[in-house]
């Protein structure tokens, strides 16, 4: 195939980590199979230097959050979406992608919406139990709608809804525990606890780690993924605790060396989680923060026996670290639930809809 004929793919999303990493999971098969990938975010979020490190065309685009509650932004947003659609109708047309593929955020809505208004087939990707606002916005405009939870589908237009699960990427299966102590500077006669944050980090679930880290230290040795901006430099050097602000490549080894995980509730990070087997607690973002969806993430995995569950604003540190020790106790009992449970190959079936998609 020569490059005029080679089929190209504009994959968009952005905002955290969780709208960037299932694309990324899917972009070395979708070169695989031949496709000329091309990326539209926004000017600078995380997926700008995510994506830019795998060697892919990066479009930058102006991007606004449609909030649904009162600030001061809701005044000039509107304007930055308004601009981010002429941005994306200009690059759709200078690239004529075959199709497009989006994993969500706020930035994806211009592309979609001008992909649509283009006849260009789009394809995009729920990961919670319910659509965000986002992709609420896009749904009229993409020929099929992927989701992680049967839920979710039967809320969806009937014919587009698509139970695929969400992409991982297969390196994060294969992480060797010894270099993730390495990387650490662990050693190899206590367990590790992993906490994250999120790309973006959350301050509750940091504080509280941070006030009963004494307590988790005689037990664990522990690392910290707190977001950017949230290092306590009171802290640096203190034996069996290493933080960061972001972890990249050495993730898979991470994983691979944790015994207990402590994590927000965003889809694609329990996903991820589910995929490799680990006890974890999951304490979702409060209702007064979102939209609850974490909250109905977390409910679920915890009646299939994958996690625990805090609730942020009844959390206490006795409740934290009962619920820690508790998971440690009884990691077998949640690697057995996890290990039983049908994941679907997201990857395989999302080419399949991508190659789908283009024969109408």
């Amino acid at each position: 195939m020569s490059e005029n004929d080679k089929r190209k793919i504009v994959l968009t999303g952005g905002g955290t980590a969780g709208h960037v990493t299932p694309n990324m999971a899917l972009i070395p098969y979708l070169l695989k199979r031949g496709y000329e990938v091309h990326y539209i975010g926004s000017y600078n979020g995380i997926e700008k230097s995510l994506i830019e490190g795998m060697g892919i065309p990066y479009y930058g685009i102006a991007s606004g959050k449609l909030r649904r509650y009162l600030d001061l932004k809701n005044l000039s947003d509107p304007f930055r979406v308004l601009k981010g659609f002429a941005q994306a109708k200009k690059l759709l047309k200078d690239i004529r992608p075959d199709v497009v593929f989006s994993k969500g955020g706020f930035v994806s809505v211009p592309v979609v919406v001008a992909a649509g208004r283009k006849k260009i087939p789009a394809i995009i990707h729920e990961s919670d139990m319910t659509p965000g606002l986002a992709n609420r916005i896009c749904i009229p405009y993409a020929r099929k709608v992927c989701c992680n939870f049967p839920e979710t589908a039967q809320s969806l237009p009937e014919g587009k809804a698509v139970v695929t699960g969400t992409p991982i990427r297969p390196e994060l299966l294969k992480g060797d525990a010894s270099k993730g102590r390495s990387f650490c500077g662990f050693s190899d006669d206590k367990p590790v606890l992993m906490v994250m944050g999120g790309s973006l980090g959350a301050a509750a679930v940091n504080d509280h780690i941070r006030r009963v880290l004494p307590a988790l230290l005689k037990t664990f040795q522990v690392v910290h993924l707190c977001g950017k901006g949230k290092l306590a430099e009171e802290l640096s050097g203190t034996p069996g605790y290493v933080q960061f602000e972001y972890i990249k490549d050495e993730m898979p080894d991470l994983f691979a060396m944790a015994d207990v995980i402590v994590s927000r509730a965003g889809a694609n990070a329990i996903c991820e989680i589910a995929a490799i087997g680990k006890p974890n607690l999951l304490i979702p973002l409060p209702a007064s923060q979102s939209r609850g969806d974490q909250i109905l993430n977390a409910r679920s995995f915890e009646k299939q026996g994958f996690s625990l569950v805090l609730e942020e604003e009844t959390m206490t540190d006795e409740a934290l670290l009962s619920a820690i020790k508790t998971l440690h106790e009884n990691g077998a009992s949640f690697r057995e639930a996890m290990a039983k449970s049908q994941h679907l190959d997201a990857i395989a079936v999302i080419l399949e809809l991508i190659e789908e998609v283009q024969k109408f």
